[in-house]
């Protein structure tokens, strides 16, 4: 999959893989894997191509392997990026939390991705259900940090969903792209690929 598409920076979730296991993440042509994972933990990874001159110069990594931060250069621009995994119980507290304890390393040249699941607004689900008051509570955190949905910036009226729970019938959009606002600019365009993969569908910005 990696292998055919134009990705200069690829970053997974839920790869489930120890640090002794990563060589089962090498593909040709991506040169760097910085990855965080534990024995029967989510794990997360971010891949870099070589198509890309990407200079990592700091790594940052969560004890349980539900994130990591990088901050590096590419082609001479400043760029941090973080990859985060929440699991399905209490997500919205723990990314609001994760924010807060990395907001001073968090700039206008961050890019933060990967699997809330958290659906963060009515129209991030096919079933229209409001959003629940923690979920409010990281919204606000959001806006308060001038982050904002990259994909809602291009189409602010658009449902896009990105994962299918089979046992309730319904769509969700619980993976995102969030930016600086005086950051975004710098995006082209944010679309969803279509793929045989399981259960979430790859985001491309």
């Amino acid at each position: 999959f990696l292998s055919i598409l134009p990705f200069c920076i690829c970053c997974l979730q839920e790869t489930h893989l120890t640090h002794k296991d990563s060589h089962k993440l090498k593909v040709k042509g991506w040169n760097k894997i910085i990855h965080d994972g534990h024995k029967n933990r989510a794990g997360v990874t971010i891949l870099t191509s070589g198509k890309t001159t990407f200079k990592a110069t700091a790594v940052k990594k969560h004890k349980e392997g539900h994130y990591i931060m990088i901050k590096g250069l590419v082609q001479q621009e400043n760029i941090t990026i973080l990859n985060i995994y929440a699991a399905n119980t209490g997500a919205p507290k723990f990314i609001k939390q994760l924010l807060l304890d990395l907001r001073n390393e968090i700039d206008s040249n961050t890019i933060i991705v990967g699997d809330f699941n958290t659906a963060l607004t009515v129209l991030n689900r096919s079933s229209r259900q409001k959003v629940d008051e923690e979920t409010m509570d990281l919204n606000y955190t959001l806006e308060q940090m001038d982050l904002t949905g990259i994909y809602r910036t291009f189409y602010p009226a658009t449902a896009e969903y990105t994962f299918h729970s089979s046992g309730h019938g319904t769509f969700s959009k619980i993976d995102h792209k969030i930016g600086h606002k005086t950051s975004l600019n710098k995006f082209k365009k944010t679309r969803t690929i279509a793929s045989t993969l399981p259960d979430h569908i790859p985001l491309y910005l």
